[in-house]
């Protein structure tokens, strides 16, 4: 491997590297080679394509599922050494690297420039893959998605050859790589090739530039609230009836169905409304909001009062007031958690509130005393807002009018709870959804899942019986057009994986 960095069995570092952050899986590659640069990385394909290698890449290692860690994977690229974060003055964009963490990114905006990208509340999760599958977070509903910002993305290619090649894809409109931008505003990981670095900002100032004006950088990107309310609201288990639960979270999803139009100005309320097993001992709900904005305590009060509307018990509430920064670090949001833990997640995107067929089916589940088990959860995550301002085509994100994202999952310790641990999550899934084949099948209610939670369930026919391919619940109608350009710009099928995009023809 000349001078790469590379990592083999025999070397101490393998049994780490070999892992992601989920421990259900740990592969058995051949190598695990730390790039450093563009150049490297076409090394390492050319050398795998010539040798019949199946490769796959890492940048934060936060994959729910084995796409890293397929037991056929012979090479992985590790993209921890790419970590920059700056302001490149040629493209007046700022730039990420794709190993660059989104802990990394935050801090490094925020301190020299006053600015960030409305991502993720797990630190450690890697700009690469987070980017490009649809990212959003706490500040989605006040700034949109991430993707609604990138600009550019610099990604290594393989061609009909198996030659690998370096291109940088921009979303100017007679940019000839202008569709391999595009797959990168939503079209999820390991489909099209190896990014190594990302360059955002915001559209609204490409018009300036073009006039010969050059937008400071402090303008480029949204800035985030000074400060914020972080506030934590505990429901006691004890005391709410079923319909007490149904009539919890009717409230909270009604609330989101009245305030998630993209010009709304509850856009700057973010919460997750975290409804886990009975023995817990509670239900929780965090909530985050600009602290900036005209009465946020009464706000604040406002919308947990809602939510509480009618209910036989009173809730506990702690708000904290916090810088924004250090904002992105308390425990409430920040989403990663114990590395021993092994995880399971669903999703679904809600274009209405659950309806109470599907709350009873929820508090059933939680409820169940046959499955004795730790770690269950259904979080409702607050969505919309100026996400939804975005028209479906401009982003390979076609999901584009939900108001929350709903993620089913449980976390474990023990491999032997694993056959317990799955089944309950899948069966619980399956029961909400059996009304459109165990899946949210895009309707009134529903707009399929979303590719940053993968979950291969979704296409095995035991657990999907819609009618509905896996690739549709995901992409939507951006399907077709993501299908051409796998087939234009992946033509051996070299980036794969269990949920990789079937090219055109395939």
């Amino acid at each position: 491997m000349g001078g790469l960095l590379s990592v083999g069995p025999d070397d101490p570092r393998y049994e780490d590297l070999r892992r992601g952050e989920n421990p259900r899986f740990a592969g058995r590659p051949e190598r695990i080679v730390l790039v450093s640069s563009a150049a490297e990385i076409e090394q390492v394909l050319n050398e795998a394509v010539r040798d019949g290698s199946r490769v796959a890449v890492r940048s934060g290692g936060h994959c729910l599922e084995d796409f890293v860690s397929d037991p056929e994977v012979r090479v992985v690229l590790d993209m921890t050494r790419m970590s920059g974060v700056g302001f490149d003055e040629e493209r007046r964009a700022f730039v990420v690297e794709s190993g660059a963490t989104l802990g990394t990114v935050y801090r490094t905006l925020y301190r020299l420039w006053g600015v960030t990208i409305p991502g993720g509340t797990c630190p450690e999760v890697g700009a690469g893959g987070h980017i490009l599958g649809g990212g959003y977070g706490p500040l989605s509903r006040l700034h949109g998605s991430v993707v609604d910002y990138l600009y550019a993305a610099e990604v290594v290619v393989v061609d009909a050859n198996g030659t690998a090649r370096t291109v940088v894809a921009t979303r100017e409109p007679d940019d000839p790589h202008h569709d391999l931008w595009w797959a990168h505003t939503g079209g999820g990981g390991g489909n099209f090739g190896v990014v190594v670095r990302y360059w955002l900002k915001s559209p609204d100032t490409e018009g300036e530039l073009r006039q010969g004006e050059a937008a400071a950088p402090e303008r480029l990107l949204p800035r985030p609230p000074s400060e914020v309310l972080l506030d934590t609201t505990v429901w006691p288990w004890d005391g709410l009836s079923r319909e007490d639960f149904v009539r919890l979270v009717r409230n909270h999803g009604a609330w989101f169905e009245r305030h998630s139009g993209p010009d709304s100005p509850w856009c700057g309320l973010y919460s997750v409304l975290a409804l886990t097993r009975r023995q817990s001992g509670a239900l929780a709900m965090t909530t985050q909001l600009d602290a900036g904005l005209p009465q946020a305590a009464d706000m604040l009060r406002s919308y947990v009062d809602a939510v509480s509307d009618g209910l036989p018990v009173r809730p506990h509430s702690r708000t904290l007031r916090m810088p924004w920064l250090h904002g992105t670090r308390w425990p409430g949001t920040a989403g990663d958690g114990d590395p021993t833990a092994r995880t399971k997640i669903k999703v679904a995107y809600a274009r209405r509130r659950l309806t109470d067929r599907r709350i009873g089916t929820v508090h059933d589940h939680l409820t169940d005393p046959a499955h004795d088990i730790g770690g269950g959860v259904v979080a409702l995550i607050s969505y919309g807002g100026r996400v939804n301002a975005v028209p479906p085509g401009r982003t390979a994100v076609p999901q584009r009018d939900s108001i929350l994202k709903v993620v089913y999952g449980s976390t474990w310790q023990d491999a032997a709870q694993d056959a317990e641990q799955l089944g309950w999550v899948r069966e619980l899934y399956r029961d909400v959804y059996a009304d459109t084949g165990g899946v949210p099948v895009p309707d009134e209610d529903s707009d399929g899942a979303y590719i940053n939670y993968p979950d291969v369930d979704l296409a095995d026919p035991a657990w999907n019986t819609s009618g509905v391919q896996w690739p549709e619940l995901y992409y939507g109608e951006a399907l077709a057009r993501l299908r051409r350009i796998k087939a234009e710009w992946d033509p051996g099928n070299v980036f794969r994986h269990a949920l990789s995009i079937p090219a055109a023809g395939a």
